[in-house]
């Protein structure tokens, strides 16, 4: 069945009618129409546009068909166009001639609008409970390896040390900045389009702030061409999980390099690892390197939905029912990589041991030296030089700073004295560094009790 039927005189071919048809991927969005559809028909009862007996017969209809499509009783009929067709359809042949009034001052235009912004209104506030649950473990994690010492990184290379704690903050702000964009999204996207119809309105005396409150919308779109043909925030929601997936593919990078044997700073658990078929030695981490590869597919979702709607002139255009399986994919790689992610991170093992002797080697302590020189009033790029020819001798001597002989550091400096040895110290090069946002154990507990009140606030 399809609703435009009147004005031809021939049949879709069945080609056609495949190639036109979405039910097969908007049918996930039956909860939301039904809930659109009852909003509007208790709207249109209460103008007066349709009897209120209608109106309440069209909503317990609609009430009827939700409960028998959520037991399993009434199943999709996939060849229905689309989610609204069948919905409709299956409406008026329950109750007869008042299921063919719902549509009164409606179009599938802003009815597809609406659908999907219901949808992704509650996708959004489920990613946003997701990311929540894995700053929580981020935070957990940090005050938990707060003076864990292991060795910061630039170009891949041993640079300052920090603290494991530290370390995993980090990420721990990027997912907050995830969340605060998917809730600027959210409010954003929370307008109302049903009521813009096709693209020009309606004559018929519809309350638009009605339905708008009935749906949890905070007001209707201002312009009914906008209401039909926006799509910026499938666009908007698209590029924030696109950039949530950039900062899980980092942080499964650095778990995949930490699980290998040249580091072997952490051990997944057995849950969350697989073995080889050949290699009975081998323990895979999978799941993170699942998560890194499915980052290219929510940035092909991404790409797809700015080239459909890139040359789109106003209103509604059948490309954009093309957004639908671009957004629904993006939304469900993500979530299955935050419930997949979140307790792999959880449940992993810190081999605390090998990080701090990771952190012995690599001259990571080469800034503090050069300091312990500047703070006793050598200008710095001397310290630096001084600290350099240190480094180069002790690398002649197959030893590091803190086992370097005094009378090598007399060498290269007068200045130095055996002060140095406690400058140069890892966990007080840790301790130290107390500047704000800095490594410091206190500072990482700070950090994370507060990222922790973020969250619960």
């Amino acid at each position: 069945m399809q609703l435009w039927q009147g004005r031809f005189k021939k049949s879709l071919s069945k080609t056609t009618n495949d190639f036109n048809s979405s039910i097969s991927f908007d049918s996930r969005m039956f909860r939301e129409d039904i809930q659109g559809s009852i909003a509007h028909a208790t709207m249109l009862g209460e103008t007066g546009i349709i009897k209120k007996e209608e109106s309440l017969h069209i909503v317990e209809g609609l009430k009827g068909i939700l409960e028998d499509l959520l037991s399993g009783e009434l199943h999709f009929d996939m060849e229905c166009e689309d989610i609204h067709t069948f919905i409709e359809g299956e409406l008026t042949k329950r109750i007869g001639d008042d299921g063919k009034r719902l549509h009164t001052a409606r179009s599938r235009n802003d009815q597809v609008a609406v659908d999907i912004k219901l949808y992704l209104r509650h996708e959004v506030e489920e990613i946003i409970s997701l990311l929540k649950d894995l700053i929580k473990v981020i935070a957990s994690k940090a005050k938990e390896y707060y003076d864990t010492v292991m060795p910061g990184y630039t170009h891949l290379q041993r640079a300052q040390p920090i603290t494991f704690g530290h370390h995993l903050l980090a990420y721990g702000e990027m997912f907050l900045r995830d969340l605060s964009r998917l809730q600027d999204c959210r409010k954003r996207m929370n307008i109302n389009p049903l009521g813009s119809c096709a693209l020009a309105g309606t004559t018929y005396p519809i309350d638009r702030h009605m339905t708008s409150e009935l749906l949890g919308f905070d007001a209707p779109t201002n312009n009914s061409l906008d209401g039909v043909s926006d799509r910026d925030y499938c666009l908007e929601i698209a590029s924030d999980l696109s950039i949530i997936m950039v900062h899980l593919s980092r942080f499964s990078e650095e778990m995949i390099m930490w699980c290998s044997w040249e580091f072997k700073f952490v051990e997944l658990d057995d849950a969350f690892s697989t073995g080889s078929s050949i290699m009975p030695q081998k323990k895979n981490p999978d799941i993170a390197e699942l998560v890194r590869g499915k980052s290219g597919r929510v940035f092909g979702d991404t790409m797809g939905l700015l080239t459909a709607m890139k040359g789109i002139a106003l209103a509604y255009n059948k490309d954009m029912q093309e957004d639908k399986e671009a957004i629904f994919d993006a939304v469900d790689s993500v979530k299955m990589c935050l419930i997949s992610f979140t307790p792999m991170l959880d449940t992993m093992t810190v081999l605390k041991n090998k990080m701090r002797s990771a952190a012995a080697g690599g001259f990571i302590n080469a800034t503090d030296c050069a300091d312990y020189l500047t703070k006793k009033g050598i200008p710095f790029r001397d310290a630096y030089k001084a600290t350099g020819a240190l480094v180069a001798r002790c690398i002649d001597l197959g030893t590091d700073l803190e086992n370097l002989p005094m009378e090598e550091y007399k060498k290269v400096h007068s200045a130095f004295d055996d002060g140095v040895y406690e400058a140069i110290n890892l966990e007080k090069c840790v301790a130290d560094r107390t500047s704000f946002g800095g490594p410091a154990p206190q500072n990482v507990m700070k950090q994370a009790e507060d990222m922790l009140k973020k969250i619960e606030d």
